[in-house]
């Protein structure tokens, strides 16, 4: 048995005792890596990882599936492998990340005059002003994917972070609109659901790894989350407790080994190896007198390539990348003035040497490396704990916390019918009534991670099934 089974069996036994809480699975989809995580949560919170499996990824480029049938055969060997690890594992639901060149985002602002001004704000007429949002105006073939709200303002009241309770007549917000193309999402679901899988939920690949990597902390301080992933990096601003910004840059770690091949004329796997293995991201760092022996092709002679070289090519792709971060910085207003959690990198690209000090000297931002080990028990899988798997691990986060809410609702849907009139009048001020959701309440008025995710919109499938899709 190897040392990844052998942990996974061990978190398996762990786990006998806990057997009520569900298995949530997260579905990694990239350019590069298919990723398939199982976990539970213990006793502690933490999760224990029941099961894992990889695949090299065929037919996504730049994070958009293009080819189902490869894509499908990429996810089955995934699941395989996960089977492989711990063969008494059963997996039916998906959660599964989605990212890509179609992702857009954009800023709106929306108000409505009330017309009962001497009663309190309701949670209904925040409802409508933020689906008064789904009708703001996106290029055809795009869908609005998640309207997120960021401060509100009740007249001449700046910056509150939930209006409710508050009087007056004007009540308005600044909102974070992500939009998506359908077909992209739909081939997604389709290559999915052909794999004899259902996707429980779509999640966005970045607030994913945001909340895999993230603390209340740095929600607090304001940061900004870089996932190199393989086609594309995803970059995710947060300030003031929100979801300030997010864009997609259309360049990756597959760019900058596809850099190397050409730059030095070498296969592509050899091209990624060097990258892995020799790969900086500062040529200053290097020694000028160190080369990498490459053999020949069919008895021709070896290639000697310059370590130094190969940084060159890696530096000028980095800093393409880190000039797109910092120009998207700029474009909200946000630098180092505001930032104090400065950047945190992760995804598979995130790995490379000196890219933190690239990063610090070209946005002028403190810079550091995250990894999803704070949510994970503490005998988990040491390869898991990877900036790689960040959105897998904030998959399964994301499915636990719509677990949990769903379970506080029942609660409260319980106890609302069997309570009595005495605990609806104690309770008045914290809920309008007995029997709906209690509102999770922010610890000393700070937003928390589990507020973020919250805001995140759930059963993201159902939108892309408006007309008519009964399946994929």
């Amino acid at each position: 048995m190897s040392t990844n089974e052998e942990n996974i069996q061990t978190n398996t036994n762990h786990t006998s005792m806990n057997q009520e809480q569900p298995i949530i699975v997260g579905l990694d989809i990239g350019t590069t890596k298919i990723a398939a995580i199982a976990g539970r949560k213990n006793e502690f919170g933490k999760l224990e990882i029941l099961g894992f499996g990889r695949a090299n990824s065929n037919g996504v480029e730049h994070g958009m599936v293009l080819n189902i049938d490869q894509t499908i055969k990429a996810i089955q060997t995934a699941l395989e492998r996960c089977y492989e690890s711990n063969p008494g594992l059963k997996i039916n639901e998906v959660y599964v990340g989605i990212a890509g060149h179609h992702i857009k985002s954009i800023q709106t602002r929306g108000d409505i005059v009330r017309q009962n001004i001497e009663e309190e704000i309701r949670q209904d007429e925040i409802d409508k002003l933020v689906a008064d949002q789904y009708k703001t105006y996106i290029p055809l073939g795009d869908q609005i994917i998640d309207v997120i709200p960021q401060q509100y303002t009740v007249d001449n009241f700046q910056n509150i972070p939930n209006p409710i309770g508050y009087s007056g007549v004007k009540v308005g917000a600044n909102f974070h609109i992500i939009t998506g193309d359908k077909n992209a999402i739909r081939n997604i679901n389709r290559s999915v659901d052909k794999s004899g899988l259902k996707t429980k939920d779509l999640v966005l690949q970045p607030l994913a790894s945001a909340a895999a990597v993230m603390d209340e902390k740095d929600l607090e301080a304001g940061v900004a989350i870089v996932d190199i992933g393989g086609g594309t990096t995803d970059l995710a601003i947060f300030y003031e407790g929100v979801l300030k910004y997010t864009a997609v840059i259309p360049f990756g770690g597959e760019n900058i080994t596809n850099d190397i091949k050409l730059g030095l004329g070498v296969l592509k796997s050899q091209a990624e190896a060097m990258k892995v293995q020799f790969g900086s991201a500062i040529s200053d760092e290097t020694k000028s007198n160190t080369y990498i022996t490459i053999p020949g092709l069919k008895g021709m002679a070896a290639k000697e390539i310059s370590v130094k070289t190969l940084a060159n090519i890696i530096q000028a792709r980095m800093s393409e990348i880190m000039d797109f971060v910092s120009y998207h910085l700029k474009q909200v207003g946000l630098d180092n003035r505001n930032l104090n959690g400065g950047i945190i990198l992760t995804g598979g690209g995130s790995q490379l040497k000196h890219l933190m000090q690239l990063t610090e000297y070209l946005t002028g931002l403190n810079a550091r490396i995250g990894i999803p080990n704070e949510h994970l028990s503490g005998d988990h899988n040491e390869e898991l704990a990877m900036p790689m798997y960040s959105t897998c691990i904030g998959l399964i986060l994301k499915g636990y916390n719509d677990y949990e809410n769903k379970n506080k609702q029942m609660t409260g849907n319980f106890v609302g019918a069997k309570a009595s009139k005495e605990l609806e009048t104690a309770t008045t001020g914290y809920t309008e009534g007995v029997g709906t959701e209690v509102e999770t309440v922010s610890v000393n008025g700070r937003k928390t991670i589990k507020d973020l995710m919250n805001s995140f919109k759930t059963n993201l499938l159902e939108l892309f099934k408006e007309e008519g899709d009964t399946s994929f």
